[in-house]
């Protein structure tokens, strides 16, 4: 730097282009002595294009990709005119193609105003017309909350747009045989992050349904081995997953030895009807009658039986 700061002393440079080398001399040490050369003989522009490239060389080693990749920018706002106004900081690979495919001044004399070119080169790098898409989609959709194929064993529908040739279709999405998540199959590069995780989370539990054996392995609901109401623990182990319709068959299974009792409605309708059997056993007519709740009981219940 002494380099530098003596010229600057002198006046041999002025402060833009000490800007230039001090933030070239900080990437790479050493370079100020030539750079000190260069704007006392060549231009400002021919300055700063060298010490970008001394700085862009210094830094390759640096993480210089991670950081053009974070330092992008972009915005945009329209004017009185409607014009819209957009002003883009690019990586070089995105930059330099639209630039390289701006199109050459017909003249060395030509009159166009500054930024044609630009204009021209990003209008036609974004510009095109409506394609027909190309080829279909087939596979099983992924499910999502609870949606996708049910019946295990469906086949995937196909899908063409026009006359295509089915053969040329590709696999967008991935084929699920529905017994293993490891099993699933993929064309994509990415991986779904419901996938991912479920990936991580080990095998599966397995399923014990009554009727569908885990053939309808959507909505699953933990049930209890032993009813609750039997008296059976709230641990774990005593929970296994299983569908709606099997929960149902298996609740109506343990309500048949009796371990679970009556129905919600029944049970509700049972404890009227003996609030109302007490009540008129209580009552004057019932004790001159010598009525007792137990054999109204019996006899709504056996009325009941024989409406129904």
């Amino acid at each position: 730097m002494e380099e530098l700061s003596s010229a600057l002393m002198r006046g041999d440079i002025s402060l833009h282009q000490a800007h230039e080398i001090a933030t070239a001399e900080e990437s790479a040490p050493g370079a100020a002595k030539e750079l000190v050369a260069v704007a006392q003989e060549q231009p400002f522009h021919v300055l700063r294009d060298k010490a970008r490239k001394t700085k862009l060389e210094a830094e390759q080693r640096r993480d210089l990709g991670m950081r053009q990749h974070q330092a992008r920018r972009a915005r945009n706002h329209s004017d009185a005119l409607g014009m819209v106004h957009i002003r883009m900081e690019l990586e070089p690979h995105l930059g330099a193609p639209i630039v390289a495919r701006a199109p050459r001044p017909k003249r060395s004399g030509s009159s166009a105003r500054p930024g044609t070119r630009a204009r021209r080169s990003l209008s036609s790098a974004t510009a095109g017309r409506a394609r027909e898409p190309r080829g279909g989609t087939t596979g099983l959709e992924r499910c999502h909350r609870g949606r996708g194929v049910q019946d295990p064993g469906a086949r995937a529908g196909l899908t063409c747009s026009g006359q295509e040739d089915r053969l040329r279709c590709v696999s967008e999405r991935g084929f699920y045989d529905g017994t293993d998540l490891r099993r699933l199959k993929r064309w994509s590069r990415d991986i779904p992050v419901e996938v991912r995780v479920a990936l991580k989370l080990g095998p599966g539990p397995e399923f014990d349904c009554i009727v569908c054996t885990g053939g309808n392995r959507f909505r699953t609901e933990l049930d209890h081995v032993r009813p609750r109401s039997a008296g059976g623990p709230t641990s774990s182990d005593n929970l296994r997953p299983r569908c709606y319709r099997c929960h149902q068959r298996k609740t109506a299974r343990d309500r048949g030895p009796g371990a679970l009792g009556l129905p919600s409605r029944d049970r509700t309708r049972g404890c009227v009807r003996r609030n109302k059997a007490l009540e008129w056993s209580k009552s004057p007519f019932g004790r001159e009658l010598d009525l007792q709740p137990a054999s109204l009981l019996k006899d709504s219940c056996s009325w009941d039986e024989t409406r129904t």
